[in-house]
């Protein structure tokens, strides 16, 4: 055996010693691990708060849009803190008007936003914005399409004008258009509203038919009660309808029922001349080229004017 070996594991093994080693191998002594003090963790969970804190202060902050404000009477907040002039809106932010308060936004390129008394509104983009519940006049110079007001029933694409929107606290509302063109839409369901009309819509349904402000007292009461369900207020709605109100009559045709669309072609037909082309067949079975033909016939705007924005319409 040798004795360096014995000293410092060096040096020639001798045999015995090596097999004794590994008998006695499972009884060699293990230190315990040395435990973590309590405070250890917690300081290490401090640094770590301490660290992301850190991180979340140099976070990129919701980008600044165009919108800027233009004129507060009375209590406004934006995000949290009092809206005051020329104060920049950020995407994301929620802007709350007081009761009797009124606050004016403004993009030079874009138009201008007006919310009324006790509404409340959300910058979602730089050209977007969702009006939750209240009220929101909006005049709009940019080119069509450039502005789009979301609502919780319905989405209002501008098509070159200045309206009025309302929104209850059930999330109902009522666009009114007074210059230019508004298109609504929600999944797929599609209301064209002209200078002069307006348009309700509701929650879970989305936009109801146009009606001219001017239109009868007679056909608007009866056109309220067929948008909630009274089928058969629309032979009142037809028999007051006038040449005028073919922008009614002609959302009616893909809203009223299979067995009721017949009746209303019939009284459209009488009211305003209809190329040949629309006939009543193709009509009723939902040509689409056919109910084009008839709306171009309102003389109001050309179905390729709107196919056009359609085509590109936000989403």
């Amino acid at each position: 055996m040798s004795d360096q070996y014995l000293w410092d594991r060096t040096g020639p093994v001798d045999p015995e010693i090596e097999r004794l080693e590994s008998l006695l191998a499972p009884l060699r002594h293990r230190a315990p691990r040395p435990r973590r003090k309590p405070y250890a963790a917690l300081a290490a969970a401090a640094a770590v708060a301490i660290a992301a804190a850190g991180l979340s202060h140099f976070a990129a902050a919701p980008p600044v849009t165009e919108w800027r404000v233009a004129s507060v009477e009375g209590r406004a907040l934006i995000g949290g803190s009092s809206a005051r002039q020329d104060m920049p809106l950020r995407a994301g932010e929620v802007l709350r008007t007081a009761p009797g308060a009124h606050l004016a936004l403004q993009d030079d390129a874009l138009g201008r936003i007006e919310l009324g008394p006790d509404s409340e509104m959300r910058a979602a983009a730089q050209r977007r914005v969702a009006l939750d519940r209240g009220r929101l006049h909006a005049v709009i110079w940019a080119p069509p399409r450039r502005f789009v007001l979301d609502t919780p029933s319905a989405r209002a694409v501008d098509l070159g004008c200045e309206y009025t929107m309302e929104v209850d606290p059930a999330g109902d509302g009522l666009l009114t258009v007074s210059m230019g063109w508004v298109a609504f839409e929600y999944h797929g369901r599609e209301s064209f509203i002209p200078a002069g009309a307006r348009c309700i819509t509701r929650r879970g349904a989305g936009p109801g038919i146009p009606v001219y402000e001017d239109a009868p007292p007679a056909l608007q009461q009866a056109l309220a009660r067929f948008e909630t369900g009274d089928t058969g207020a629309l032979a009142a709605v037809l028999s007051a309808a006038r040449p005028r109100d073919g922008l009614t009559l002609w959302h009616l045709l893909t809203r009223a029922s299979p067995r009721d669309r017949g009746a209303v072609f019939d009284c459209l037909a009488q009211l305003v001349p209809l190329p040949a082309a629309a006939s009543r067949a193709r009509v009723l079975r939902g040509d689409p080229e056919a109910i084009d033909l008839c709306w171009n016939a309102l003389n109001l705007e050309s179905t390729g004017w709107w196919r056009g924005w359609e085509r590109s319409w936000p989403r």
